[in-house]
Formats: structure tokens, sequence, C-alpha cells
């Protein structure tokens, strides 16, 4: 065997076949979320709830909530996406997205109702969605600069995580290293990013 020879064939031609499939799924559930406010259809809703439901609970867990309200709140947030199917726009975000974006703006409220004290609105408040957007892009921007504190290992792992709502298992698969290893580098980045964040309040 030559040792010249690279192992596992055209690794770029790999990656491009998985941006590939990931494009096809973004593109499905886009898709999907349009039929349902074209529709209605209760099988179609019930296909994004399947999928999204479990995915936005681990990902509100990661945000600091009891599994019990994280719960909760994946719950109220696939509410959200029946009711407001409509309001769906595929040329500017994916229904990933989308969605995620319900899920982190509840998450938001649900901590001001229960931290009160800490968040004195004014009494005249803007527009809720254009407050939450605005809040949403503020935290997207220090978790950005805090994932860039980060060492690379660590980073990837918790960007598979945060952004794109995968759990320890697929980033194991994803990486091809043990669940251990992701546990361990997600463990690490949340410690390093709790400090970073406590030193700048």
């Amino acid at each position: 065997m030559n040792n010249d020879e690279p192992l596992g064939g055209d690794v770029n031609a790999v990656l491009s076949i998985a941006e590939e499939r990931k494009k096809e799924m973004r593109d499905n559930w886009s898709a999907r979320l349009t039929s349902l406010a074209e529709t209605r259809d209760k099988a179609v809703f019930a296909s994004l709830f399947d999928y999204f439901a479990p995915r936005l609970k681990a990902y509100i867990t990661r945000l600091g909530m009891p599994p019990a309200t994280a719960e909760e709140v994946a719950q109220e947030a696939m509410l959200s996406v029946w009711r407001k199917a409509h309001m769906f726009n595929a040329e500017k975000a994916s229904a990933s997205t989308w969605i995620f974006t319900l899920a982190r703006n509840l998450c938001i409220d649900r901590m001001r109702r229960e931290k009160a004290v800490e968040y004195e609105l004014p009494e005249e408040e803007p527009d809720p969605e254009q407050r939450d957007q605005g809040e949403h892009l503020i935290l997207e921007e220090r978790m950005r600069d805090a994932i860039a504190t980060l060492p690379e290992n660590q980073a990837q792992v918790l960007h598979l995580s945060y952004y794109e709502g995968k759990s320890h298992s697929e980033i194991a698969d994803q990486l091809g290293i043990p669940l251990g290893s992701v546990k361990s580098r997600l463990r690490l980045a949340f410690s390093k990013l709790k400090a970073h964040w406590g030193e700048e309040e």
C-alpha cells in the first residue's frame, strides 16, 4: 500500500455531499413549513413537531432552563409555529433558524418574567417582536465574541450544539469522536463561557 495515498477518498467531495444533504434537509423543512401556512395540515404540523420539539427542548435546556420548563417552552414554541406559520418567509431564513428563533424569544420572555426585578422595562415598550429581535441580536453577538475565545475543538462542538441544535450523539457521529469527548468539550466550553460573561457583568 502506498502510504502517500489519502485515506477515505476525496475529503472535499465528502464534505460537498454532506453540505448538499444538509441543504436538502433545510429546504425540505422550509417547504413543509410553507405548506403548513397554506394548508393548515395537521399531519404536516405533526411531522414538524416530531422533528423539532425534542431538539428545541435540548437547546432550551442548554440555555440554562430546567428540563420541565424547557419542555413547556418547547411546546409553547411549537404552538407558535402552528399559529405563526403564515409569517414564515423561506427567502429570509430556513425553517430551522425561524423555529429556533421563536424558541429563543420565548426563553427571553420567560427569563424576563422570572427575573422581573433585573429587567426594569420602560412603561411604553417598543413593539415586542422588534424588542425581542434586538435583544436576540445582542445575545448572538455576545455569544459569538465568547465562542471566539475558545479553543477550536471546543468552539466546534459548541457551534454544532448551540446553533445547529444537534444532540451529543449526533455531534460525536459527525466529528468521529467519542461521545465522552463531546460532553467533555462542551463542559469545558460552558465553564469558560460562564467565566467570560461573569467577567463582563
